[in-house]
């Protein structure tokens, strides 16, 4: 049954005025209680002002107001109290983490979860506490940085945390038409700073002590500004909701490189509580989203999902997490798939799987023995096959194993270009060369079918067989986890000809070839043989090695 957006919004309007309302009045009155014991003596300003000095969590939860007008026709004021919710407190703490080892990070969020606002209201702590404390914020437009009266500059939020904290909180000689200026901001009492810059001159002005990149997937100089920014601070914050796999937010986050602070709506308890709409029991503020964004939107800017806005994408980000989710047995095909890079500085990967289970396994690896290092792996995983891309350096691979007696298991070269396998898919009586532009494009289609079934099974409970799933959770903790996540949603898929041929481009939007995750695809190659599979059809293909 659909929803209607009217049933959503009633309850989104009961909920503000039964349970967010009292909320906030409740808070207001607080507040202002706690001021006036401050005011009238009662309370130390002196032990206050070490209060916020010493726990930036008080600091927010006692004096920092935010600005939201959305909720004024239910009652609510424009100007509400900032009380950290739960998630938000995780990232003050995120935040000292970086500074205190002055490492970088990424913050990847669903939209309007509060993370600048987080961000600035830390600064603004540092500002007000930390002698010599240099802010820096960018984004890719000025007007995204600094216009004064506009609410949604960086710079606005600032000042609006600023103009609206008591009189014993405020910098001693700052005056506004002096200190506070276009695209800076200084406490004359200790020489703190927060500065603004935009487009491809941010990190070009001077040094930080930590600086805000806003919204940063939608940059787009990434590189030029990447390279600059590195040169201006040691401890560099990438927030943004994706947009796309192919920038360098996407690279950065899957790269396994940077710590990284997730902001799902899904921990928001705002947004994550439950009512019966129409019979339904569900959340009314995803609901309402749902009813009103578009489905690439709504999956990109809402669920945090990187591969929503690339068409054709082969296997979607959020099958890929389902694998995560799966224990399955590793009864089946113990096989392994590898690819072979050029000499030079690209290197080669390696990953085994026990039918549906990808081991542990995977690698890495660069050097000219790569030969006996496979032999090596593939023996550890027990393997009865190898499967490799045989073009290029690959084409050594067979000759130097073949001359082994002994192996094991047996050794495929594979080359993406040619055909199709024999597979007759039962749906239409149709060959895979029928379907599939080349063989790279069914191998790539068949493990996209895999991850597909595992997600129907964790997220629908359709019962698919685990022989017809895949399951990454034996990778957990894993140092290559984070890029083969990445590359699994890179490749995308079109129609190619006058026969609407199947065809996949393995890089997609991205840069880089997805190596893991096409030595993944090699691993479950079907035989060279001519087979027919068992009668079972997903997306119009079927068939499994």
């Amino acid at each position: 049954m659909t929803l209607t957006i009217e049933a959503v919004t009633a309850s989104l309007q009961e909920h503000t005025r039964t349970h967010r309302l009292p909320e906030v009045t409740s808070e207001i009155r607080r507040r202002y209680l706690y001021r006036e014991l401050i005011r009238a003596g009662v309370l130390s300003v002196t032990d206050e002002v070490q209060k916020c000095r010493t726990d930036v969590v008080h600091f927010f939860n006692h004096w920092v107001w935010t600005y939201d007008p959305r909720g004024m026709a239910l009652g609510l004021p424009a100007t509400l109290p900032f009380v950290l919710r739960p998630k938000q407190v995780e990232l003050t703490r995120w935040l000292l983490q970086r500074e205190r080892s002055q490492t970088s990070g990424l913050i990847e969020k669903s939209r309007d979860e509060g993370m600048s606002y987080v961000v600035l209201g830390f600064f603004l702590h540092h500002w007000l506490f930390v002698e010599g404390f240099a802010a820096g914020v960018g984004s890719r437009k000025e007007e995204y940085v600094d216009k004064k009266g506009d609410p949604k500059t960086l710079f606005h939020k600032f000042r609006d945390m600023l103009g609206k904290l008591p009189d014993f909180l405020q910098p001693e000689g700052f005056t506004e038409k002096v200190h506070d200026n276009y695209m800076r901001i200084v406490n004359p009492a200790n020489e703190a700073s927060l500065t603004g810059e935009a487009g491809d001159n941010i990190g070009r002005g001077g040094r930080t002590t930590m600086y805000l990149l806003d919204e940063w997937a939608y940059h787009p100089s990434q590189d030029t500004v990447d390279a600059a920014i590195s040169q201006n601070t040691n401890v560099r914050l990438k927030g943004s909701t994706p947009n796309g796999v192919g920038d360098r937010f996407y690279q950065d986050r899957m790269s396994g490189k940077y710590p990284v602070f997730t902001m799902p709506w899904r921990e928001n308890p705002d947004k994550n509580w439950t009512a019966l709409v129409e019979g339904q029991e569900v959340h009314p503020w995803y609901e309402k989203q749902r009813l009103e964004l578009d489905e690439v939107v709504l999956a990109q800017e809402v669920d945090i999902d990187y591969a929503a806005s690339a068409e054709g994408v082969v296997i979607p980000a959020k099958w890929v997490q389902a694998a995560l989710n799966l224990k399955l047995s590793e009864a089946g095909t113990r096989a392994a798939g590898a690819d072979v890079a050029e000499e030079g500085a690209d290197k080669s990967a390696y990953v085994g799987r026990a039918g549906p289970v990808v081991l542990p396994s995977l690698k890495r690896f660069q050097g000219l023995h790569v030969s006996s290092e496979l032999k090596e792996w593939a023996a550890s995983d027990a393997i009865t096959s190898l499967n490799y891309d045989r073009l290029g350096v690959g084409a050594s691979i067979t000759a130097t194993l073949a001359k082994e007696i002994d192996l094991g298991f047996t050794v495929r070269g594979i080359a993406n270009s040619e055909t199709p396998s024999a597979t007759v898919y039962p749906d239409a009586q149709a060959r895979a060369s029928e379907r599939f532009f080349n063989f790279a494009a069914e191998l790539w289609w068949r493990l996209r079918l895999r991850f597909r079934n595992t997600w129907e099974r964790v997220t629908q409970g359709i019962p698919h067989p685990d022989e017809e799933c895949i399951t990454l959770a034996e990778l957990a903790g894993h140092a290559l986890l984070p890029s083969l996540l990445a590359q699994l949603s890179q490749p995308i898929y079109s129609k190619h000809g006058v026969a609407d041929k199947l065809r996949v481009d393995k890089k997609g939007k991205g840069t880089q070839s997805p190596d893991l995750a096409e030595a993944l695809m090699y691993s479950y190659a079907p035989p060279a043989a001519v087979y027919t599979p068992p009668d079972f059809s997903v997306d119009g293909f079927s068939g499994y090695a």
